[in-house]
């Protein structure tokens, strides 16, 4: 502890770096860990209840659906529906946009603990070079001291293990989240699957109700 207090006093500029990535990696994490639990919602009981409204070509009732699912898995079916009752031919191209929308949402931020996780080992390292340097220069100045020498390298391995968990706390929080967005954008696909069956058999029928003007 003794050397963790005297390592903070003495080194503290080189370590400021990795405290701010420490206290940035610590308010993403709990925004996004937030804004994930306020927008889960759970499709596998959704998903039916859209189907059936759709299969009955109610789309108000879908949109009623939606708006009281909310969160973003509501929003982006809310725009479907929309999107749906507008223009179906285009409808595949129209969602993927709403749906990277969405996706930007959820991804929002996370950029800051990707780059920590990279970044925060050199900062520990860079901490490590600088103490080492001023070990050296102690030991030039003061003669051969292996308590000095012991208490300088000690302090500089102080900041390789900051950084070192600064970068691990970060690399384990952005790929859960990166998990989490995952799963989000599989239920985008499932959405924008289901309103294509319909779209793909209103055109089978339009097709089929043509050949029979035709024939007649």
């Amino acid at each position: 502890m003794e050397l963790l207090l005297h390592s903070i006093q003495m080194d503290w500029p080189v370590l400021l770096p990795i405290m701010i990535c420490s206290v940035l990696v610590v308010a993403v994490a709990l925004n996004r860990w937030s804004f994930y639990n306020r927008n889960k919602r759970d499709v596998v009981l959704f998903i039916p209840k859209l189907q059936k409204e759709l299969a009955r070509n109610n789309l108000d009732g879908a949109q009623n659906l939606a708006i009281q699912l909310g969160g973003v898995i509501g929003e982006v079916t809310e725009e479907a529906v929309r999107i749906f009752s507008e223009q179906k031919k285009g409808f595949s191209r129209s969602f993927d946009i709403a749906a990277s929308l969405a996706t930007r949402k959820l991804e929002h931020h996370l950029t800051i603990l990707g780059t920590i996780g990279g970044v925060a080992p050199f900062l520990g390292l860079f901490g490590t070079v600088v103490r080492i340097l001023y070990t050296f220069q102690d030991l030039a100045s003061q003669g051969n001291q292996s308590a000095a020498v012991a208490t300088g390298i000690g302090s500089a391995l102080i900041a390789t293990a900051f950084g070192l968990g600064v970068a691990i706390i970060a690399v384990i929080f952005y790929n859960s989240f990166q998990s989490i967005v995952k799963r989000y954008e599989d239920d985008f696909q499932l959405i924008k699957l289901l309103f294509l069956s319909f779209v793909d058999s209103d055109e089978d029928v339009s097709v089929q109700s043509a050949s029979n003007i035709a024939l007649k």
